[in-house]
């Protein structure tokens, strides 16, 4: 009997502890949810998960699945608690136990316009396809499995010599998708040409977090057959997809990003901002969703050392660095780069004040700023960008800072519009898939 009241006791224990840090975690999942409400940033930018609370069992899965932190529980139930932290990883509707999750896109409030793709995964501009995120496919495996089944559709669908082309397709986007794509195109023998708007490849998946768990399921890729992955992290995909290129000899044209696309008899000419034009037979669109980063538009920006987002603050140890933006991915940039040994932070703004931003990165700006870890210039702008330095006006005087690298969180710009150009249609989603 004694032995009875000794596991009583003990499982009482345990279970008191763990309804204690169960409540913690929930209030501290309401408290993001309504810090996102009132900040303007709960609502998702791009494919995101729907739990429908009838089916969930509140057993945490897709919160440790989502590499965002994007996802909480509250009253039992997993929610949506920063929206606009979501990238359409995806990993959540596969962690769930009891298909609890749909992604879509949109919401009641805001809608998304997603192109309309045939079976086939071409769009109706006959010749131009589509696969991956741009066409409403966040999740890596199956973004890389529709780039090589559009490339089949493809192949099938060249007929003929095409001599007046340089070109079978262009490939927009190195992404899953866009990678697989390329590796098909090889594999059939097309004449291909794989276009990149980053100085790297990867796609949305670069800009994952640190160690992150990136892809869980297997992947089918030409050239290199299935590849049995169990649970990987960002880094090591990266590390895959690289060595990948170099074993299979894949071509890739980076900071190459797409201006427009015109028709011409049989086929396409795809430009570019380099001013490179390509003339192919066909197109296949497999750039991502968060769209092309908004520039400056000043002289020297086309520098290497000019980039759109953090991915590692360690890179930037002991140098001088300037940030430029208002928003939470600004703040967030400034605060991880002001953390680190030996670096001078600049964090430029053009308006008098930050608006809908965390009020935790709020609160560690302005500790940084106090402790004298970095310098806010509210207010200002960035006018020219040179070797060692840059000019940035403010209150009414330009100075000259001592700069090894430009990091712009100044938003992105969608594609929708050059591709509506080209005549591409698109549906509005409001929360479907």
């Amino acid at each position: 009997m004694n032995y009875l009241y000794l596991y009583a006791a003990i499982f009482i224990v345990v279970a008191v502890l763990y309804l204690r840090r169960h409540t913690r975690r929930e209030r501290q999942h309401e408290a993001q949810l309504q810090e996102a409400v009132a900040t303007g940033m709960a609502e998702p930018q791009s494919l995101h998960p729907v739990v429908n609370p009838a089916l969930c069992i509140g057993s945490g899965s897709c919160v440790k699945a989502c590499p965002e932190d994007a996802l909480g529980i509250v009253n039992g139930k997993a929610v949506l608690i920063n929206g606009s932290a979501c990238i359409g990883h995806g990993a959540c509707l596969t962690a769930c136990p009891v298909d609890g999750i749909q992604l879509v896109f949109g919401t009641e409030k805001r809608g998304v316009d997603i192109p309309n793709i045939s079976p086939e995964f071409e769009t109706n501009v006959p010749g131009i396809f589509i696969a991956g995120e741009l066409g409403g496919m966040g999740l890596i495996r199956k973004a890389a499995e529709q780039g090589r089944q559009a490339m089949d559709t493809i192949r099938k669908r060249l007929k003929g010599a095409g001599d007046a082309h340089d070109y079978d397709v262009v490939i927009v986007g190195c992404g899953p998708a866009g990678l697989s794509a390329g590796l098909s195109a090889i594999q059939h023998g097309l004449r291909y040409k794989l276009l990149e708007q980053e100085p790297s490849l990867g796609g949305a998946v670069f800009h994952y977090p640190r160690n992150k768990i990136a892809m869980t399921a297997p992947v089918e890729l030409a050239l290199v057959g299935k590849v049995k992955f169990g649970e990987v992290k960002k880094e090591e995909l990266l590390d895959f997809w690289n060595n990948t290129v170099k074993q299979t000899g894949l071509k890739i044209a980076f900071r190459e990003q797409l201006s427009g696309i015109a028709t011409q008899k049989g086929g396409f000419i795809v430009r570019t901002g380099a001013g490179h034009e390509y003339k192919t037979r066909t197109v296949l669109l497999t750039m991502g969703r968060r769209g092309t980063p908004r520039k400056l538009e000043v002289p020297g920006e086309e520098s290497s050392k000019v980039v759109y987002r953090l991915i590692d603050a360690t890179q930037y140890r002991g140098q001088a660095v300037l940030v430029v933006g208002g928003g939470d991915s600004a703040l967030e940039a400034a605060i991880a780069l002001s953390q680190e040994p030996g670096t001078t932070v600049t964090l430029s703004y053009r308006s008098d004040a930050f608006a809908r931003v965390k009020a935790k990165n709020r609160t560690q700006l302005e500790q940084q700023q106090q402790a004298g870890r970095l310098e806010v210039l509210l207010k200002s702008s960035v006018k020219s960008i040179e070797g060692p330095s840059v000019h940035i006006e403010h209150e009414g005087q330009v100075r000259r800072l001592r700069n090894d690298a430009v990091i712009v969180c100044a938003g992105g710009q969608l594609p929708t519009a050059l591709l509506q150009q080209v005549g591409i249609q698109f549906d509005t989603k409001f929360g479907t898939a």
